[in-house]
């Protein structure tokens, strides 16, 4: 599931991406208005968190330009106006939820799980499974073979990664920038060590590996 977060407090921003990306999502950020209405009429989230004060274009004018384009992607705003006649204001200009500053970050992941939920009924996709590898998006549990597995928050956006991907072949590159938002190499070994650590609580104590590494190009996920 796909988010993109319009803040232009570069603080508040980086928190709130690192957050929701180890909380399973894929998140993308601009830092103004102007930035953050060019992406979202561009489309492809699943829900967008615009704060409501920001340079060049508001959070509201965003969503307006979102409902008069016919877009009905939820909309969740964040604001530090917080009277009833400011949340009416961005409930009637097309929002779908209004979240007043400051707030606790497990307050606006259920508002965003609840918009996703909202927003796609019966569609939403909750739970993925490869064979008899199952991962629940809700309950952020992994089984396999009706075998708990415990993982770390990266292991499991990690796996969340590659089940998402079943079949295809995920490369060094996709998956620093996909899992851990690095647009470049650091020149470590962590992903050698992370994916070291989830093959063995996958793949060690079960029949046949799912996660497999295609030498020269990277790993895939497959029965």
């Amino acid at each position: 599931m796909r988010l993109l977060l319009i803040e232009d407090d570069a603080e508040a921003a980086q928190y709130l991406a690192r957050s929701l990306r180890e909380s399973g999502y894929e998140v993308d950020v601009a830092a103004d208005g102007r930035a953050g209405q060019e992406s979202a009429l561009a489309g492809g989230h699943d829900v967008i968190i615009a704060d409501r004060n920001l340079p060049h274009v508001d959070g509201l004018t965003i969503v307006q330009a979102l409902r008069t384009a016919g877009s009905s992607v939820p909309v969740l705003i964040l604001s530090a106006l917080g009277s009833v006649d400011d949340r009416i204001e961005g409930l009637r200009a097309g929002g779908d939820d209004y979240l007043i500053k400051p707030f606790a970050f497990e307050e606006l992941l259920a508002r965003v799980e609840a918009l996703l939920r909202r927003g796609q009924g019966a569609t939403v996709l909750t739970r993925l499974k490869v064979g008899d590898l199952e991962l629940d998006l809700l309950s952020r549990t992994v089984t396999r073979a009706g075998k708990r597995i415990d993982l770390t928050a990266k292991e499991f956006q990690l796996l969340e990664y590659l089940m998402r991907r079943q079949g295809q072949v995920v490369t060094r590159s996709m998956l620093l920038e996909g899992v851990w938002d690095l647009h470049f190499d650091p020149q470590t070994n962590i992903i050698d060590v992370h994916m070291s650590r989830l093959r063995a609580a996958v793949d060690r104590d079960f029949d046949g590996p799912l996660i497999h590494t295609v030498r020269g190009s990277g790993y895939v996920l497959r029965e």
